[in-house]
């Protein structure tokens, strides 16, 4: 029996909570109305309230507000409240459908949000799982495309006659005389979809495979196991090797590139997410490049992807939006002793403090690690700066045998190109005396004879994610 069909197959994907307010999605069509009256027969088994909602495109003029009407009838005959909203599909631009889409999702999200329903049921049905895993065959999806339609999204929505065939839910309002409209736009060849519904997959049934749409829908369930399973073992691999920071996202390249391409392709499109917060236009070609540039020997490249640029540096892979993508900034501050600088735009502080020397300063053997250094106080003139690293910068850090360009420092420590932007020397009087990481100038060392030292600390605020470059 079809309602003993559509109740197991909303059991078994935990679609309804007792007691809970469902919302409808109604459009008026057929698959709407059939899942309207079919929730209405079940609902005493979870004890739910029904909530119809509606939006009007406002598409198809004296059509639409026919919708409208019937949508409103229907929810007064049965005793429902009901909430519609109206959006100026047509003004949108791009796409008309993903905009109408995307509208209707906004609408139930709202709905969701504020309480008013707790979950919203649409009337997507076998056949509509059909279209879709095909449609997205023919545009070049992978896996995850091929999962189809979701019963049951974590926003709340949820999709009870994925297991209902489209000429079932006709039948089901035929055979109790029960009316709904026919929306012209699914007949319009201009969409993609309805020459998919209407040519193309009749033909394939008719010629290739009568069972075509139910062996589609299988695709989808068979995808849908998948992925959930690469979801899981992806999140615990990518919550330890993809680092957020700055707005951008970090991927090490020797880690990316020794893995399976299965799991490889995966973690990509992961690391892209992260950084753009979806995977419109992202296909198989981009996620290949993006591997050869991890594969690649060291050093520095680019791709750019729909939304994301990808940037290779080292050992480091950088994934970051236009957004997200800090501007250069150019400081320059005079130093006060004692203080702390932070450094514009990062999460890098450098302290400076001035103490009298116990005898602990005696070079690369002093208290001192790389993150920290000491300067012989009476050495400076005390025409302290700090500012970005520039260009031709040089100095002689300690333990070195002569002056050595910061470039060259960078590139032996393999720094990559996007950390050195905001990269702090301290100068006196335009000498660098000190740079992070390199620590001292040799000239300017503290070291065991010298009276007062300026004691120089790196840190990093603990709510930003670090990254070491080893």
């Amino acid at each position: 029996m079809l309602l003993d069909r559509i109740a197991a197959f909303a059991d078994r994907h935990a679609m309804f909570q007792a007691g809970r307010t469902i919302g409808v999605a109604v459009s008026g069509g057929a698959d709407s109305v059939c899942l309207l009256h079919i929730l209405r027969e079940l609902a005493p088994r979870w004890n739910l309230r029904l909530h119809l909602l509606h939006l009007n495109h406002r598409l198809r003029g004296a059509e639409s507000d026919g919708d409208v009407e019937f949508v409103r009838c229907l929810a007064s005959d049965l005793s429902l409240p009901i909430t519609i909203r109206d959006v100026e599909i047509a003004v949108i631009p791009g796409n008309l459908e993903q905009a109408a889409r995307q509208a209707r999702l906004e609408f139930f999200r709202d709905c969701i949000a504020s309480g008013q329903v707790h979950r919203v049921a649409l009337g997507h049905t076998r056949s509509d799982q059909a279209e879709t895993v095909l449609f997205r065959f023919l545009r070049g999806a992978a896996t995850a495309g091929l999962s189809g339609i979701r019963p049951a999204t974590a926003a709340g929505i949820v999709r009870p006659l994925l297991e209902v065939d489209r000429s079932e839910t006709e039948g089901y309002l035929r055979e109790r005389g029960i009316s709904w409209r026919d929306d012209s736009s699914n007949t319009d060849p201009r969409f993609a979809r309805n020459r998919i519904r209407h040519h193309l997959l009749p033909q394939l049934v008719r010629e290739w495979n009568p069972a075509l749409i139910e062996t589609l829908a299988q695709t989808a369930v068979w995808a849908q196991a998948e992925e959930a399973y690469w979801e899981r073992e992806i999140a615990a691999l990518s919550s330890n090797l993809i680092t957020g920071r700055n707005g951008a996202v970090f991927v090490k390249t020797r880690w990316l590139a020794s893995l399976p391409a299965a799991v490889g392709r995966r973690m990509v499109r992961t690391a892209i997410e992260h950084a753009k917060g979806d995977l419109r236009g992202v296909g198989f070609a981009h996620v290949a490049n993006i591997l050869a540039l991890a594969a690649g020997a060291a050093g520095h490249g680019r791709a750019e992807i729909p939304g994301v640029t990808v940037t290779r540096s080292f050992d480091w892979l950088r994934f970051v939006t236009p957004d997200g993508e800090q501007p250069a900034i150019e400081y320059r501050q005079t130093a006060r002793v004692p203080g702390v600088f932070q450094i514009p735009g990062s999460n890098l502080g450098v302290s400076l403090e001035l103490i009298e020397n116990s005898g602990t300063f005696d070079g690369v053997n002093s208290v001192y690690n790389i993150r920290m250094g000491g300067l012989d106080w009476e050495r400076l003139s005390g025409r302290l700066e700090f500012r970005n690293w520039q260009a031709g910068d040089r100095y002689q850090p300690s333990g070195s045998t002569g002056q050595t360009k910061l470039k060259t420092l960078f590139q032996r420590a393999r720094i990559p190109l996007w950390e050195r932007r905001l990269w702090p020397v301290l100068t006196d009087g335009g000498t660098i005396v000190w740079a992070r990481r390199f620590g001292p100038a040799a000239e300017y060392e503290a070291k065991s004879g010298c009276r007062l030292v300026l004691a120089i600390h790196e840190s990093e605020s603990p709510d930003e994610t670090g990254i070491g470059y080893d």
